[in-house]
């Protein structure tokens, strides 16, 4: 009877100090995808979202970093991370083919509502594959969220710590 008292005790951790409670948390990592801008016209219209990162992550080189993505960026940053990563990739939001007809009552995908439902499922996926420690080491995750233009035409490597 006496070890099963023992095994149900509760554990007492050390009391958090000021600092703890109230300083930097010890490891972040912020990913907002805010500011749509649609530009272009007719067919070649599109919108671009921007992305701003917080960390202290010591891998990541730009403890801020702000750049600007479009769709077709991140469906690019989705299929580099399948191919060479052990990740499994969320999906990203739907490419709403229906709202690219003509003829529609409404803005088809420039529609405000729809930027920003696509804005936040981007947002969402991001923090998911950005926050995966896997993903944290490929090369092109580094590119799309911190390098002004996406070099798609790069050779995809490992990050390592610095």
């Amino acid at each position: 009877m006496a070890d099963t008292i023992a095994d149900t005790r509760r554990l007492f951790s050390k009391p958090q100090n000021l600092n703890d409670a109230y300083g930097p948390p010890s490891n972040f990592l912020e990913i907002d995808v805010s500011n749509p801008e649609t530009v272009g016209v007719g067919r070649t219209r599109f919108t671009t979202y921007e992305i701003r990162l917080k960390t202290n992550l010591p891998i990541f080189k730009l403890k801020e970093s702000r750049v600007r993505r479009r769709y077709s960026d991140f469906q690019w940053l989705r299929g580099e991370l399948e191919r060479d990563s052990k990740v499994v990739v969320p999906p990203l939001p739907g490419k709403a083919l229906f709202r690219q007809l003509p003829f529609r009552g409404d803005d088809g995908i420039f529609d405000d509502s729809f930027i920003e439902e696509r804005r936040a499922g981007l947002e969402q996926f991001l923090n998911k594959v950005a926050g995966h420690p896997l993903a944290q080491n490929e090369r092109c995750l580094h590119m799309f969220l911190q390098d002004e233009s996406v070099d798609k035409t790069y050779t995809p490597s490992k990050i390592r710590q610095a």
